[in-house]
């Protein structure tokens, strides 16, 4: 019982950081189109 509990408890910890870790990717990839695309309509 306590290992099963142990092991969901690690999961969870483990999805709650690759989902930190995926959002925070998007937000810098956000980042590098915007300042693509002011590139792009400053010429």
């Amino acid at each position: 019982m306590d290992v099963i509990f142990l092991l969901k408890v690690l999961f969870f910890l483990a999805l709650i950081i690759s989902l930190y870790a995926v959002l925070r990717n998007l937000n810098i990839i956000k980042i590098i189109l915007v300042y693509w695309k002011d590139l792009i309509l400053r010429k």
